[in-house]
């Protein structure tokens, strides 16, 4: 029986890790649908990460596999069962608040911070050092490994549609994603966004010209503005006085058609709504205080009156609950509104557990007044891999090996790649007790459990591929 210290083999290479993490840091890989063509199908920048992380492989001595700069692999090992992992290039929007560059990774008392460090570039690497380990000491193996990066997990998933559709091999018979945190993810609650579409014609007098808040669906809008025409005097000393009252900054500053407020929350992932401060619902809940008419008075009392602060939907009547996946949440990412047009909508994108559909919840919506409900294309049912699965209790023995830490199965309302696989779950790479800065400014992971995740990687792709 081989025995290797993956510990000392990950500290012998340390240097090297970080060297190629902070090469993909410094890509800028959001995703820019006003870039985006045939050959950049999300924009130029995941494309480059991804053909970054692909030469990076080819270097160490992979053949690597692109389909069409949507998503790429490299494969290592014989057998006929293949373990998938799969991780992502892209990252959602760096915002604003940070006090570094996003894109440029400086490690500052034992962090790193940079967008993408710990979601997902941080983890990915750990990971590919994992197997590196493997590969440079020769382990004997009877399975294959197939390591797939995407490039639109943090949007609609679109990459991997388009990769299983055209990479022209089967589905890898088991694995994982590290996108998420240790012990283990083995369940995740469905994923389904819901937009609520209104008429934005209103009456003479007060009108509100625009609300804009959000970047993305999945993430809890930092900030939001409003531009309102005939505004009552008393309006910025009262908005003044809010900020006051909610804790929060913000301004207001005269503009050629009104009068423009612009209210600073605190972003978080949009699957853990709770954790931030939705600056639209409460730049909402101010303005539903005057006397607006028409869409925009229905627009103001749903979003400040109905939205701010309820994170199950407990207000709209969708409060659900599963014994075994928890609670459902909501997460309202994405606000527009324009004076007379059709087009104002608000998206809110909902974790579910098992025992509810989307059709039920768009029925629940549908009961708001003055609106119309759709639902996104793209959408993820809930998902679980039982913990007497094989699968699970290797990856949790491996933790608990590495950690002195009791291995536990775990449901999250996250969405990650380790869904894609019937037998597929998320393990790592955020330690218990860990300070979740996905999706946030000043994103960081801390150096040594970025070490410490690639000896449990090692090890555990070593069990399972033994």
């Amino acid at each position: 029986m081989v025995t290797v210290d993956f510990k000392k083999e990950v500290e012998l290479r340390k240097d090297d890790l970080l060297k190629d993490l902070f090469s993909l840091l410094e890509i800028n890989s959001e995703r820019r649908d006003d870039l985006a063509d045939a050959e950049h199908p999300f924009g130029p920048g995941p494309v480059a990460a991804l053909k970054h992380f692909l030469s990076l492989a080819e270097r160490d001595g992979y053949s690597t596999l692109n389909v069409d700069n949507y998503a790429g692999h490299f494969e290592y090992g014989e057998g006929e069962e293949v373990l998938g992992i799969f991780a992502h290039m892209d990252v959602v929007p760096a915002g604003s608040g940070w006090e570094t560059d996003p894109y440029k990774p400086v490690i500052k008392d034992g962090r790193l911070y940079a967008r993408g460090s710990s979601d997902d570039k941080g983890p990915t690497m750990a990971c590919y050092y994992g197997l590196k380990i493997i590969k440079e000491l020769g382990l004997p193996t009877s399975k294959k490994v197939r390591f797939v990066v995407g490039t639109d997990e943090e949007s609609g998933w679109t990459d991997m549609d388009y990769y299983f559709e055209h990479v022209g091999l089967p589905e890898p018979d088991f694995g994982f994603s590290p996108d998420a945190e240790f012990p283990i993810i083995n369940g995740e609650k469905g994923n389904i966004t819901a937009y609520l579409h209104y008429d934005g014609r209103q009456k003479e007098g007060l009108q509100l010209l625009s609300f804009t808040g959000g970047l993305r669906e999945n993430m809890v809008p930092e900030a939001a503005k409003a531009v309102i025409a005939a505004a009552p005097a008393s309006m910025v000393a009262d908005f003044e006085a809010y900020l006051q009252e909610v804790g929060l900054q913000g301004q207001a500053q005269e503009v050629a058609v009104g009068l423009e407020l612009e209210l600073i929350g605190k972003s978080a992932h949009g699957a853990s709504p709770h954790l931030g401060i939705n600056g639209a619902t409460y730049l909402a809940a101010f303005l539903a205080n005057y006397a607006f008419t028409g869409a925009a008075k229905a627009y103001l009392d749903l979003a400040g009156r109905i939205l701010k602060d309820d994170h199950d939907a407990r207000a709209l009547g969708l409060a659900f609950v599963d014994e075994r996946m928890g609670a459902l949440s909501m997460n309202a990412g994405v606000f527009r509104f324009e004076k007379d047009s059709d087009q104002s909508q608000i998206a809110l994108n909902f974790r579910y557990p098992q025992g509810l559909t989307p059709e039920e919840i768009q029925a629940k919506l549908a009961q708001v007044s003055g609106v119309q409900v759709s639902l996104s294309e793209h959408g993820h049912t809930p998902h679980y891999v039982p913990a007497e699965d094989p699968l699970v209790q290797t990856l949790l023995a491996v933790y608990e090996k590495h950690t002195g830490l009791p291995g536990q199965e775990k449901v999250i309302g996250g969405g990650t790649f380790g869904r894609l696989l019937k037998r597929g779950v998320a393990y790592g790479a955020m330690f218990p007790g860990y300070i979740d800065t996905m999706h946030q400014a000043n994103e960081f992971i801390e150096v040594e459990d970025l070490f410490r995740a690639a000896a449990i990687y090692a090890e555990a792709i070593y069990e399972l591929i033994r």
